[in-house]
């Protein structure tokens, strides 16, 4: 079973471009921040938007073309949607239920599906228990169990956990987790959370602005982050700009309204690239640094986070810089919000690929 996308989704002036596919046995994350379309695609797989343009299919079953349009309720997918949209008037059992019910199910059949659906994670004797009176963790393993009640062929779930406190987080995301990895179908989720991309997903499908910028693994996009938002993910400096060779056979990438230094990659014509530093690599100090260091920048520091004996600083150069500092360096240094710094790294600490 293999779900493929391509599609152009509307939503009022906002447009999704997006084409991938999810295989059986895998699980698939669309991930991006805030506003780049997760849930207009969202609604779009499950057959609750109206304005899409291309092609959606299970297989050779075609949700969505440009010749048909199959209604949601005869899409083979369980959604679990970020707001869970379970009923109030309903008991935990006749949410469940209701999906079945709706499909032409016996009521006493639904029923006692349902309730073993609910069995399965953990929430039997919840079962007649209205949605207001369940904790948040409750609530949406009703909901996750609805999804799975009707057996579909696509499970998608949208945005799981944010509506979690922490603690509760963890606890449904290993239940999640377990669900996922037990679901013999395809397996879509959707999230702006990095951590939860990772631990649950086997590849990634990074959405900005309404278009995919790219598609790996989680270690092949750690590896090779394609956009500022991808190194943001990964934890390292990006700038992308064109790239210009100079006469000692460097290069000079023009990002950000600065240049940065760069080595000239050996099968690099010019042109639009994005070059990666790894935060470790970037030296501060209080005054313009003595050394060969071919980038020098400077600013004022904008937040620093402490883990542990490690310290990440952020410095709102042009182009802005993290740099990651022991905490004793931070003592030392006397670093805080509003010092200014400068920033310096080597050329040849920067690694140069093509957009």
């Amino acid at each position: 079973m293999t779900l493929s996308v391509d599609v152009a989704a509307r939503r009022g002036a906002f447009e999704v471009r997006a084409a991938f596919e999810a295989e059986a046995g895998e699980t698939v994350a669309l991930l991006g921040p805030n506003g780049s379309g997760k849930s207009t695609l969202v609604l779009a797989i499950a057959g609750l938007l109206s304005e899409v343009e291309g092609r959606i299919a299970l297989d050779d079953v075609v949700l969505d073309d440009d010749g048909g349009h199959v209604p949601p309720e005869r899409r083979p997918i369980g959604v679990v949607f970020q707001d869970l949209l379970l009923f109030p008037h309903l008991s935990a059992v006749e949410n469940v239920a209701f999906g079945l019910r709706a499909r032409g199910a016996d009521a006493a059949q639904a029923r006692t599906k349902a309730r073993a659906a609910l069995d399965r994670l953990g929430l039997g004797e919840r079962a007649d228990a209205r949605p207001r009176d369940l904790s948040g963790g409750e609530a949406q393993r009703v909901a996750l169990a609805r999804a799975l009640v009707g057996e579909p062929a696509l499970l998608l779930l949208d945005e799981p956990l944010s509506a979690l406190d922490v603690g509760t987080r963890v606890e449904v995301r290993e239940l999640v987790r377990d669900q996922l990895r037990g679901f013999p179908g395809v397996r879509v989720v959707v999230t702006h959370d990095p951590v939860e991309a990772s631990a649950l997903a086997d590849r990634l499908v990074l959405l900005e602005g309404g278009r995919v910028t790219q598609i790996g693994s989680p270690e092949e996009i750690r590896t090779s982050p394609r956009s500022r938002y991808a190194a943001d993910f990964v934890g390292v400096n990006a700038f992308s700009g064109r790239l210009e060779r100079l006469p000692d056979g460097a290069g000079a990438l023009t990002t950000a309204g600065a240049r940065v230094v760069v080595p000239w990659p050996e099968d690099a014509s010019g042109g639009e690239v994005i070059a990666l530093l790894r935060p470790s690599d970037v030296t501060l100090s209080l005054g313009p640094p003595v050394g060969s260091a071919r980038n020098v920048f400077d600013g004022p520091v904008s937040w620093i986070a402490i883990e542990g004996d490690r310290a990440r600083v952020r410095v709102a150069s042009a182009p802005p810089l993290v740099a990651d500092l022991t905490v004793g360096s931070v003592e030392r240094l006397g670093l805080r919000e509003g010092v200014r710094v400068w920033a310096s790294f080597k050329a040849v600490e920067v690694r140069v690929l093509p957009r």
